[in-house]
């Protein structure tokens, strides 16, 4: 079992994961003249991860293997980052990942919590009403609006910590080769012709016109949404309240979206229309007729974007060639009315950074590299067929279809719960689950919780700031005593950072694990803790469980009854992994 400080999981202390590394940004290493790099740098040099795409997915991916120690090159087709807003929705397991990464103190800079999502008919009537708590199962509010350039900036700076990282802009990937023990990405850019990077796995996170996407010559089913909306995003030169926050109007005339565009921001969107001209629809006069009945005009507000975008909803079929992956909007897009587009890509990275790094130690066997796409995958189709069914819904015109809609919608709305037929759960397709198949448990393979706890050390704090990146095993602490809870965290297997978490009611007292003064982990990987607001307690009840395991990606491997159920799920994880299994050639060994 490999265990981190506490100090090390704590993105305030946090530098960069096992290997400690700090050091200067290094973002721009290669960024200013890519010329200058040494021959040798580019051409036998093998790095562990080279990344096409810094996109948000690509920036995460980046700075979760860096924060484990691994050698990561970034390809950017781009000189500068791009400016103006796209994705504006998160979910809290994202706000999770950027705690994990550092960011929790710079979070007000670019985004918001949002409580409300209503959807009104023409006439103005509330339709339906999307409630999210403002602290969420995920410890974070449920959903968060932001403004994705700022958050890109944050990111960028983040992985200016990082020596590990180094970022080639102004480089577009022209060509791969794949060999047994690596893989060969060709470049190019105005100042650096015809270059090669080797590297042990290649991520295309390149966007919907993907290159890498194209090199594996994937089939992609589309599933034919295809819909127009002018996207307009608009900076208010005062501030107003937007009452509700998030607003769709189901107008069969001109269905409408008006939501927060994180700090400081409105996003409108408005569908395309058959009468409307499409030389003249994309245009600044456009957009401010169209804003004009929501009292936005060119006195109160500046426009800062506009764009005539065709939402589509596909997916690529495969996502792995051998040591070539797929992630983000290079594997699938979806329309944005159930807020999943950049919210998936990220899932995505964060679930092949940790089977990559366990690949990259040479602990993994092949079998977990492919359950990245089976998993993902299934999730993805998930998330697409929701977006395409609200999306139905939405951009209905047919006079009657709508009429009958709205009936409905007015009869046993608002709440979503009774007004829209059952939604099944979240989940992970087959994959890195006890025997393979997260359906034969209640609970594999749907996401966990997190919730803040006391620890020894008499700090309260989210749970996160001791755990993120490892296993962690949730113990109802009455069930599972101290010492069966250090057997149990001996017995993860070699490679995995583990945690074994008791938690106790609130005001039970703690036993010193920690002195406030140092930084050095909890003996055994264990850590005793008060369930200060009883969520831990109370889910795991709700399941019957006394205690399950969460992935580094926060998704639940299984739970158990009994101690014995327990302890051999903890001894059959090796097994699930497909770890100590060796590797071949779609696989780093080290």
């Amino acid at each position: 079992m490999k265990n981190l400080c506490n100090a090390c999981h704590d993105p305030r202390h946090f530098n960069a994961g096992r290997h400690g590394f700090k050091g200067e940004n290094r973002m721009s290493d290669y960024a200013a003249n890519p010329s200058d790099i040494p021959e040798t740098a580019v051409t036998t040099r093998v790095h562990d991860v080279a990344i096409v795409g810094l996109g948000p997915v690509g920036q995460v991916l980046a700075l979760l293997l860096a924060r484990n120690g691994h050698d990561v090159v970034v390809v950017e087709k781009q000189t500068e980052p791009y400016p103006l807003p796209r994705a504006v929705h998160y979910d809290g397991d994202i706000s999770r990942v950027l705690d994990g990464l550092g960011l929790a103190d710079f979070m007000a800079e670019f985004s918001s919590a949002s409580d409300i999502y209503e959807w009104q008919n023409a006439a103005r009537e509330t339709l339906l009403q999307f409630r999210f708590p403002l602290e969420g199962p995920q410890g974070w509010p449920e959903s968060t609006m932001f403004n994705q350039p700022s958050l890109e900036d944050r990111l960028r700076r983040r992985a200016g910590d990082f020596p590990n990282i180094r970022v080639l802009r102004g480089t577009e990937a022209v060509g791969i080769e794949q060999g047994e023990d690596h893989a060969t990405l060709a470049i190019t850019s105005p100042t650096l012709k015809h270059k090669k990077l080797r590297a042990r796995y290649i991520v295309g996170c390149d966007g919907a016109r993907s290159f890498v996407r194209q090199y594996m010559n994937t089939a992609v089913t589309d599933l034919g949404f295809f819909y127009d909306w002018l996207i307009v995003d608009i900076l208010p030169k005062e501030h107003r309240d937007w009452v509700p926050d998030n607003l769709q109007v189901c107008d069969p005339v001109r269905p409408t979206s008006a939501v927060n565009g994180g700090p400081g921001r409105r996003r409108f969107e408005f569908m395309r229309m058959p009468q409307d001209n499409l030389k003249t629809f994309d245009t600044d006069e456009t957009a401010w007729s169209l804003l004009e009945p929501w009292g936005v005009s060119p006195a109160n507000a500046a426009l800062e974007r506009r764009a005539l975008y065709t939402f589509q909803a596909r997916y690529a079929s495969s996502w792995r060639d051998g040591r070539i992956f797929l992630a983000g909007d290079a594997a699938h897009q979806m329309p944005p009315f159930f807020g999943q587009g950049m919210v998936s890509g990220v899932r995505d990275a964060v679930n092949l950074a940790w089977k990559l790094d366990l690949a990259l130690q040479g602990a993994a066997g092949d079998a977990l590299l492919d359950s990245y796409d089976s998993e993902r995958s299934a999730h993805v189709q998930h998330a697409i067929g929701m977006s395409v069914e609200l999306g139905k819904v939405i951009c209905e015109t047919d006079p009657a279809a709508v009429a009958a809609r709205d009936a409905h919608f007015l009869a046993n709305g608002p709440d979503p719960v009774s007004a829209l037929p059952p939604i099944p759960p979240e989940r992970l397709g087959r994959g890195a689950f006890p025997g393979g198949d997260p359906l034969a448990s209640t609970v594999a393979g749907i996401i966990g919780m997190q919730a803040r706890v006391r620890f020894a050390d008499g700090v309260t704090d989210l749970l996160d700031r001791r755990t993120f990146g490892g296993f962690t095993l949730i113990c109802d602490g009455s069930a599972v005593g101290p010492e069966a809870a250090v057997e149990l965290a001996g017995s993860f297997p070699e490679g995995i950072t583990g945690w074994v978490v008791r938690v106790l009611p609130p005001g039970s007292a703690l036993p010193a694990e920690l002195r406030p003064e140092t930084t050095t982990a909890a003996p055994d990987g264990v850590l005793t803790v008060q369930d200060t607001g009883n969520r831990y307690l109370e889910y795991l009840a709700g399941y019957g469980h006394i205690a399950q395991l969460f992935r580094p990606d926060f998704y639940v491997y299984d739970g158990a009854v009994t101690l014995p159920e327990l302890q051999s799920l903890i001894t059959g994880l090796g097994a699930s992994l497909s770890l100590d299994k060796g590797v071949h050639s779609g696989s780093a060994a080290l």
